[in-house]
Formats: structure tokens, C-alpha cells, sequence
């Protein structure tokens, strides 16, 4: 069974608008997009492994103070994503994907056990979800709206 690792994991407040969101980047990005803010998790081999029983415990920490869990990627191992995201759904969280591909080139079995998903690769020139210019979308699931408007100050 494939297992995700990540480099780090912080509690966030503007990757997902108006959610208090546990953030988990994750490790083994096969982009490698020019400019990546977030190198470090390039390396498959890097970090620490999230399991369903380290998930459940971070959640268990966390519960009535969070409102979402977040994953940075790990969309390149679709049934290891699934199973944390379903163990999310489990506790009535909402959830999130921040990935580089856009919507039709995610595996179709994590679309149902998401709330929000961000796309688009990181074009530099272009920016990102707080410029009028990105070719990123911000979008909830349950509505198919693209939220982008809500990171734009």
C-alpha cells in the first residue's frame, strides 16, 4: 500500500477562505514548477508519514478548532489520498486540494471527497489566487463556483 509523507504541517487561515484550515504539505511533487515556493517537497523521500492513525490523532488534537483539512498536493498517489480524505469526511470537516493540474486531470475518485480545490500550475508571470491575472481557480465542489474573488484584497 503507497503511503503520502509530508514536510510540514501548520494550521492556516488564508489557503482556504473563511476556514480554519490544518494544512499538510505533502511530499513526492512530479510538477516541479518554475518558481515553486515550495521545493522541499519535491522529494518523495522527504518527511514524515501521514497516516490514517497520525491523521486521526492531529484531528482528535485539533477538534472544535479547525474547520477543514487541507492537503498541498498528493494527488499523484490517488487511493492514499482517498483514505485520509475519507477519514476527513469521516468527522464532518470540510476538505481541500491544492494541486497543479487542473480539475479534469485529477483522478475522478477524489472529486467526491473534496469541498474545495485549487488548480493551475504556478506561472510566475501570472501569480497567484490573489492576482487578477492567474491561471489558478479557487473552486468550492459543492457549488462548481471559482472562488477566486475572495483572495483578491
Amino acid at each position: 500500500m503507497c503511503q503520502l509523507k509530508f514536510v510540514s504541517e501548520s494550521v492556516v487561515f488564508q489557503e482556504v477562505p473563511n476556514e480554519v484550515s490544518l494544512a499538510f504539505l505533502i511530499s513526492g511533487c512530479p510538477l516541479g514548477c518554475k518558481g515553486c515556493h515550495s521545493r522541499e517537497s519535491w522529494n518523495g523521500q522527504n518527511g514524515k508519514t501521514l497516516s490514517v492513525e497520525y491523521l486521526k490523532q492531529r484531528l482528535a488534537c485539533y477538534q472544535g478548532l479547525i474547520t477543514c483539512v487541507l492537503f498541498m498536493g498528493g494527488e499523484w498517489q490517488p487511493d492514499a489520498l482517498v483514505e485520509l480524505l475519507a477519514t476527513v469526511q469521516q468527522t464532518g470537516l470540510k476538505s481541500g486540494l491544492y494541486t497543479g493540474l487542473e480539475k479534469e486531470e485529477l483522478p475522478p475518485n477524489l472529486l467526491p471527497f473534496l469541498t474545495y480545490l485549487k488548480t493551475g500550475r504556478w506561472i510566475p508571470e501570472r501569480g497567484g489566487l490573489n492576482s487578477l491575472t492567474t491561471n489558478q481557480r479557487f473552486i468550492d465542489l459543492r457549488t462548481g463556483d471559482i472562488l477566486n474573488h475572495l483572495f483578491i484584497k
